[in-house]
């Protein structure tokens, strides 16, 4: 697999985590479906990513490095930013309806920096909507909404996106001849 593809796979598995995480919060008739329509979308992305041509340095192309020292280092700033909010949003403020009001935003915000270290400035759509999309959980949190509003808006929203920008990615990689697919 080449870093293309690895990183779409990992994008799309997080798409779904935050579906499949978040579906519970909504009623059975509503989550269903959707954890359904999730798992077909990663396991449809899961096959174009195969399939998916992308210029590697077998094929004459030049491969980026996707996951060096950059990559880590934004992802371990992820790792630490969540784990300090989840602690200060659970063990100090004692509101855990605001818990995937914090990740997504988080989650969202680390796509800027991977689109600085990847050079993809497309990344920076997905990191401004995600980021989005977290912001408004967390006031819907602090406001008292509902369980299901919060999830509906922080989680599967930004599930969606990731699987949509994963699925955009495989749509737009240029094929054999340097054409988008």
């Amino acid at each position: 697999m080449t870093s293309h593809q690895t990183s779409g796979l990992i994008g799309a598995a997080f798409g779904v985590f935050f579906v499949q995480a978040n579906a519970g919060a909504l009623p059975a008739a509503v989550a269903l479906p959707l954890r359904f329509l999730a798992i077909a979308a990663f396991i449809s992305l899961f096959i174009a990513l195969r399939r998916s041509r992308v210029p590697s340095a077998a094929t004459g192309g030049t491969a980026p490095r996707r996951f060096g020292r950059g990559y880590l280092l934004v992802v371990a700033a992820e790792v630490a930013v969540v784990a300090a909010g989840l602690f200060v949003i659970n063990r100090l403020l004692h509101a855990p309806q605001a818990t995937v009001g914090w990740i997504a935003p988080v989650v969202g915000l680390h796509f800027f920096g991977l689109a600085a270290v990847w050079r993809m400035p497309s990344l920076r759509l997905l990191a401004a909507s995600m980021s989005a999309c977290g912001a408004v959980g967390l006031v819907l949190a602090a406001c008292g909404c509902s369980a299901a509003v919060i999830a509906a808006v922080a989680g599967m929203a930004p599930g969606a996106l990731l699987l949509d920008s994963v699925w955009w990615s495989v749509r737009t990689a240029p094929g054999p001849a340097g054409i988008p697919a």
